[in-house]
């Protein structure tokens, strides 16, 4: 799948959905093909920095107390301290929530054998169990680096559908990202994009167009 074809399907999706009063996402779908997922090692779960990031804000939700909770307020993340992830723990509906409405999970290292216990059976099956840092961590590095990031996760299907861009961002910048996806999945397989099926890119609200091979 080279860059032409790539910007080709980008433009077309583009031009095929209708203007919404909302930005619209740009979504790359991927098929695969040829891979046992029932094995664990076939199976794709890694997170992808976008070179052109998300084209929306990632929702980062950082566990911790302290210093650490303090600096995440400075930030303007969301703050989830012991006493409310102890609560968290009793109410599994407000929990579900939480993990719903955030991209990301910090936890400050220390906090991590509660949050297993009270959120772990929430954020494990999303995909979205916390990165622990020490208390004593500078947040803006990986606060950055996760604002650009996107998580490609395949579970037990031959599938995956990720965020690539927004439609506030060039074509140039959405397929540049689309190959960062792509090249994702080239590395972790030894035949590489062969076990691609078919790729599709869409907006929002607009129709799926297939990237030609």
């Amino acid at each position: 799948m080279d860059r032409e074809k790539i910007l080709k399907a980008v433009k077309e999706a583009r031009s095929l959905a209708k203007p919404r009063n909302f930005t619209q996402s740009v979504d790359l779908i991927v098929n695969l093909k040829e891979l046992d997922l029932t094995r664990p090692e076939n199976r794709l779960k890694q997170q992808v920095v976008l070179p052109h990031g998300r084209g929306k804000d990632a929702k980062i939700a950082v566990i911790a107390k302290g210093d650490l909770a303090a600096q995440a307020e400075e930030m303007g993340l969301t703050v989830i301290r012991q006493e409310e992830l102890e609560e968290l723990g009793k109410n599994k509906k407000q929990a579900k929530k939480i993990a719903n409405a955030h991209d990301f999970f910090i936890a400050q290292s220390d906090m991590m054998p509660i949050v297993g216990k009270t959120l772990g059976p929430i954020l494990g099956p999303r995909g979205k169990m916390p990165q622990p840092v020490p208390p004593n961590a500078n947040l803006k590095p990986l606060v950055e680096r996760l604002k650009k990031t996107v998580v490609v996760n395949t579970r037990d299907k031959p599938s995956f559908k990720t965020l690539v861009g927004s439609e506030k961002m060039s074509n140039e910048e959405i397929a540049e990202n689309i190959e960062a996806i792509l090249n994702t999945v080239s590395k972790k397989y030894e035949k590489g994009l062969y076990h691609v099926k078919n790729a599709y890119v869409k907006l929002t609200m607009g129709p799926a167009v297939p990237i030609e091979k």
